[in-house]
């Protein structure tokens, strides 16, 4: 009788594959069996020749794997490699121009590649984005842009560019101040006598914006929804005109992005209030309009974004690269002088889920206010 050991393992009791080439020149070499010379040495070459080859492919398998290891890695590490497009759907000299060039002086330093400022003007914008998404997205074409091309030009244009799938939020860059302004002439010692005035005289004001769909078209559009009253759009081609009318009492108020500063401190123009959370460095003692009971709050971003599908490591490495740069003293020192200010901190998952409920906002107002390209 016999007995099996109880931790015995069944994978054990397995057959073993049967080399058989290797078990007929045991015998040979044991006396087993019979067996010429002429065949013997022919069997022990093709054991050796087969155990070699399996030795050597293994080793080569191995090699193979550790040279994809190694490589893969420094492919990503290896870029950039050549000179990097930053595309600014504006033309030169405004804000969001002169923010991509200091951004992009500093970028190529600390990249070590130059970053080239290009100009792609028109269509509202539209046709800088379009560049920029029909780009290969390998990192060496990246846009640098206003809110109102992400966030309007969507509601209010049929685009080549869908903004929310073609284009990827990188890092944010600067927020302009922004100011609610009348002419003297207006009743607006405060924004409660100019609200007053307004809601007792509906239709009876005026207020110019840039264009339709631009940023003073939809703050000045949310703020009548939020405050009840109405008035009279006059939509001009550039901020700059809607300055000249302002200061000349064509129109009667606006919202401008820093180039009224002069003016107000002049008593040329009148501060209202600050469309936003918090009160502004540069005039402290303006309330605010959520202050003033006005759920108004809005900052207006400009930003870098990269063609969708652009490699994650090439869009962390520039998100930590360009929030550096735009929180550096030097860089403050010049958004100073402009009036903005660097954007706290994001990564592009929170950039990216900023943008898309800021755009869901304004889609609301546009729609809203039946806002349409000029």
């Amino acid at each position: 009788m016999s007995f099996v050991h109880a931790d015995h393992h069944v994978e054990n009791d397995r057959p073993k594959p049967v080399d058989h080439a290797q078990t007929s020149l045991n015998k040979a070499e044991n006396g087993f069996i019979e067996m010429p010379y002429t065949e013997i040495e022919p069997l022990r070459f093709l054991i050796h020749f087969k155990d070699t080859n399996m030795r050597t492919f293994t080793h080569c398998l191995i090699c193979t794997v550790l040279a994809l290891m190694v490589e893969l890695p420094a492919r990503a590490q290896a870029w950039p490699v050549k000179p990097i497009r930053l595309i600014v759907n504006f033309a030169p000299g405004g804000s969001t121009d002169v923010i991509a060039r200091t951004l992009a002086q500093k970028l190529g330093e600390a990249l070590g590649q130059p970053v080239i400022v290009e100009n792609r003007v028109g269509a509202a914008g539209n046709i800088g984005l379009d560049a920029v998404a029909r780009s290969a997205p390998d990192g060496y074409t990246l846009l640098h842009t206003a809110d109102g091309s992400i966030l309007v030009n969507p509601h209010i244009f049929k685009m080549e560019t869908d903004v929310a799938k073609d284009l990827l939020p990188v890092a944010p860059t600067a927020n302009a101040a922004m100011f609610l302004v009348a002419r003297p002439g207006v009743p607006s010692g405060n924004l409660a006598e100019f609200l007053a005035h307004a809601r007792a005289n509906p239709g009876k004001l005026n207020y110019g914006s840039a264009g339709s769909g631009t940023l003073q078209h939809v703050v000045i559009e949310m703020l009548m929804h939020e405050a009840k009253f109405s008035s009279v759009h006059v939509p001009y081609k550039g901020s700059q005109a809607v300055l000249v009318d302002l200061l000349s009492s064509q129109v009667d108020f606006s919202v401008d992005l820093g180039a009224s500063i002069p003016h107000i401190k002049s008593g040329k123009l009148r501060i209202l209030g600050v469309p936003a959370k918090t009160r502004s460095k540069i005039f402290p003692d303006t309330p605010t309009l959520v202050e003033s009971g006005i759920n108004v709050d809005l900052v207006w971003y400009s930003g870098v974004y990269a063609p969708a599908g652009t490699p994650q490591a090439i869009v962390n490495r520039l998100n930590r690269e360009i929030t550096r740069i735009m929180h550096s003293p030097e860089v403050k020192v010049q958004l100073d002088t402009m009036t903005s200010e660097a954007v706290p901190p994001m990564t592009p998952v929170e950039f990216a889920a900023h943008q898309q409920r800021a755009r869901d906002l304004f889609g609301e107002v546009v729609r809203r206010a039946g806002i349409k390209a000029n």
